[in-house]
């Protein structure tokens, strides 16, 4: 079908439906009970399919300039992060909770789910030592993988944690100390050519993983957004930020080596370092320019495709919840977006973002609170066709997995108010990236009435 025209049906079948469900109080099919309504548009995921009739495929996410595209398309993201799906799928009687949370996900359009790809010689764990995998395990990664597409969501998957939780960077320095190294510091991590090639050999593992599932290689499977390095890296032993910086350009090459049809995004906080004291003033505190990390010259490293940021004002500045918080998420997310249109010419994304239940003052208007200050900020960008490109929230959870919440975990059936926000963001994205191809770029003033629609703050 002709792009324009079917740009203009898309979007005048998912307003129809848009205003029907505003007018039923459902949204995108989804209700308590999580029921569909409709085979056909009763979600926001019943656009992409009708798109996938017209055999547009299931295709790479790909980037162009400061956008993401799919298909020649845009591709404006709203996510969320669960990091436990690969150990809830290990075992049978909880795997239905990884199927239960994308159905979820997908029924209030939400598209991307950031996740470990990783466990690290700990309970359930993925790489028992270096290079020895269990496979069960790996299997219930594969299903992780094979489920997500049956959702139509896609993955960003996370090789390695900086902190300990999952064994991460600390483990695999206490099997560098057990094979007989010389190791003072976690941060050698970055640095001991032994440790680099215990993960050199897991990233290996997993790009090549041929999964049981779909008898699929991961490296040729779309349902991969991207390959993240390493959960919020650090590396305090070296302020200058040479070691950490030395690291993300050889790893980043490497995994292309591998694979270079997969994005690929290093997994920082954001924070500013040395190489742009000018942008120091909107780090959060004064420690954030020591923890080894430079939000512009690690972005500008080869290989890297795309920038990622976190967004923790309650953890950065005050526990205490006040306005403060939401008047530095906006600020630090528009110097982001700055600077991936002005030094780095690539995308953003926020890609975890959002409020500890136990913070003194907190309520679930606050965290609405939050979310509408970042979704508002993207939009803001990507209306302009800016380098926002997207959000992932910190996380999403099913009922019944309170055991395994770290104080930030949203349960839809229990959050109307919060439900109906991420639906009504995942709207607006999904007009942007259905009514428009790359030829008529978002920046090129051409204005309409859905644009009254898309901005309207009320929506």
């Amino acid at each position: 079908m002709e792009t324009c025209k079917r740009c203009f049906l898309l979007s005048l079948a998912f307003l129809m439906v848009f205003f029907e469900n505003l007018g039923t109080n459902v949204v995108f099919g989804f209700n308590g009970n999580y029921k569909h309504h409709s085979p056909h548009f009763s979600t926001i995921q019943g656009i992409y399919d009708m798109k996938d009739v017209e055999d547009d495929g299931w295709q790479m996410v790909e980037t162009k300039w400061n956008q993401f595209i799919v298909n020649g398309q845009p591709y404006y993201v709203n996510g969320f992060n669960t990091y436990w799906l690969m150990v809830m799928a290990a075992d049978q009687s909880t795997r239905g909770k990884v199927s239960e949370v994308f159905q979820q996900a997908s029924s209030v359009g939400l598209t991307v789910c950031r996740t470990w790809a990783f466990n690290d010689g700990q309970w359930r764990a993925l790489q028992k030592s270096p290079s020895v995998y269990d496979e069960e395990v790996f299997k219930a990664l594969d299903f992780v993988v094979s489920e997500a597409k049956k959702y139509k969501i896609r993955l960003i998957l996370c090789l390695v944690n900086n902190w300990d939780a999952y064994g991460g960077k600390p483990q695999y320095v206490k099997w560098g100390k057990a094979a007989g190294l010389n190791l003072t510091s976690d941060d050698e991590f970055f640095s001991h050519p032994t440790l680099r090639s215990y993960y050199k050999a897991h990233v290996k593992a997993v790009l090549n993983r041929v999964n049981t599932s779909t008898n699929i290689t991961y490296k040729d499977d779309p349902t991969i957004f991207a390959w993240e390095l390493m959960n919020e890296p650090r590396c305090t032993s070296d302020p200058s930020g040479d070691t950490l910086q030395s690291w993300i350009a050889e790893m980043a090459v490497y995994v292309k080596s591998l694979d270079a049809k997969h994005l690929v995004e290093i997994g920082v906080e954001g924070f500013y370092g040395p190489s742009a004291p000018a942008r120091a003033q909107f780090n959060p505190n004064s420690f954030a320019t020591q923890v080894g990390t430079d939000f512009i010259r690690n972005h500008q490293t080869l290989g890297v495709d795309f920038a990622s940021v976190h967004i923790y004002a309650d953890s950065w500045i005050s526990q205490t919840i006040s306005d403060a918080h939401l008047q530095f998420t906006t600020t630090w997310m528009e110097a982001h977006i700055e600077d991936a249109e002005k030094y780095l010419g690539m995308p953003v994304i926020f890609a975890e973002f959002g409020v500890y239940s136990k913070d003194p003052g907190y309520n679930s208007s606050f965290r609405d609170a939050l979310i509408s200050t970042v979704y508002k900020t993207v939009l803001n960008s990507t209306k302009k066709g800016g380098s926002g490109a997207g959000s992932l929230l910190w996380q999403l959870f099913p009922e019944g997995m309170d055991n395994m919440d770290d104080g930030y975990a949203i349960v839809l059936a229990k959050s109307p108010s919060t439900l109906n926000l991420i639906s009504l963001h995942s709207s607006k994205l999904a007009i942007f990236n259905s009514m428009c191809s790359w030829k008529c770029h978002w920046g090129c003033k051409k204005k309409n009435a859905l644009e009254t629609i898309i901005y309207h703050d009320d929506l």
